[in-house]
């Protein structure tokens, strides 16, 4: 930990947090901050204030693998409600048409516009997102009522699944890539429909390998605190990147990984199952020779070598 961090006791992992409806992402890491008297805190994947689910708040060191946690994809469920589209695209919003209550579309019209919204498309942001417009907060822009436009991204939907049906209400699934608008989707499926339609609630159920299951509440966390059992919560940093292969590094080039150096098999105590070239894995976890975490390493395909980017202090 940095010499400015005072916890309650050494802490460098992940939470994964059941974040609550009617607060911000930010509003969680404030919170964990102020429990754990820790300065280094931070999440991955923002929750609009309404949804719920699956938040990731990393402490400490943890702060540092984001770039790759964040990458992982998303998957949800919530209620889609037809009938009538609104400005923020979700139930917070103004209706930005008028409403229809008669002649909502049946279960296999739903089913088969919701399949037309899969694979990779470019994605219209809501107008009032976290985006930024010239520097400002699209949001900002969009509630002081000036016109602007946001560029489409090309996102990845997996699935888009209809559980259930009961007009005007569409319980769906979704996994997708990072970066995706569940609001858009829920708006487009109202254009495609021809009526409407907003998001009503949402809950994120997982984000890369880490399920709702393994979701702890807020005044779970508080509790722990208290009683000094966090590290019964918190995900090592050995195990943030489960899908990373891990080398072991020789005891003599220890000293070559922590200054980033490229380790080649004669470096390595127990190689990676497969060659760092030729198609195999993009990341791999280096251990010492006691199975100490000591950093991330990428594979260079030009000579063979591992190297080490991300080196834990």
């Amino acid at each position: 930990m940095n010499g400015g961090d005072r916890p309650l006791s050494p802490m460098d992992g992940l939470l994964i947090i059941d974040k609550p409806a009617g607060c911000t992402s930010h509003d969680v890491v404030q919170r964990v901050r102020r429990l754990l008297r820790i300065r280094r805190v931070g999440h991955g994947g923002t929750l609009d204030p309404d949804a719920t689910g699956v938040l990731l708040v990393a402490l400490g060191q943890a702060t540092r693998f984001f770039p790759f946690l964040s990458g992982e994809d998303k998957a949800y469920e919530g209620l889609i409600r037809l009938g009538f589209a609104t400005d923020t695209y979700d139930a917070s919003g103004r209706p930005a048409s008028p409403e229809r209550s008669s002649g909502l579309p049946s279960a296999d019209v739903v089913r088969a516009a919701m399949l037309g919204l899969e694979g990779e498309l470019l994605q219209a942001p809501p107008a009032y997102s976290a985006k930024k417009v010239g520097g400002r907060r699209a949001y900002k822009l969009a509630r002081a009522r000036k016109t602007f436009s946001l560029e489409p991204v090309r996102v990845t939907v997996a699935a888009f699944t209809l559980a259930d049906y009961a007009p005007p209400l569409v319980r769906f699934e979704v996994r997708c890539s990072p970066g995706t608008y569940v609001r858009s989707l829920a708006h487009d499926l109202g254009a495609k429909l021809g009526c409407g339609a907003h998001l009503q609630e949402l809950r994120r159920t997982a984000s890369g390998p880490y399920g709702i299951r393994r979701a702890v509440l807020l005044e779970t966390v508080e509790e722990a605190a208290s009683r000094g059992h966090m590290g019964d919560l918190l995900v090592p940093l050995m195990d943030l990147l489960p899908n990373a292969p891990v080398v072991i590094v020789a005891e003599e080039a220890v000293g070559r990984a922590r200054n980033g150096t490229p380790l080649f098999a004669a470096h390595l105590a127990a190689p990676p199952g497969e060659a760092p070239s030729g198609g195999g894995p993009s990341l791999f976890r280096l251990l010492d020779p006691s199975g100490r975490l000591l950093g991330l390493a990428r594979p260079s395909p030009g000579d063979d070598s591992l190297r080490p980017f991300l080196i834990l202090r």
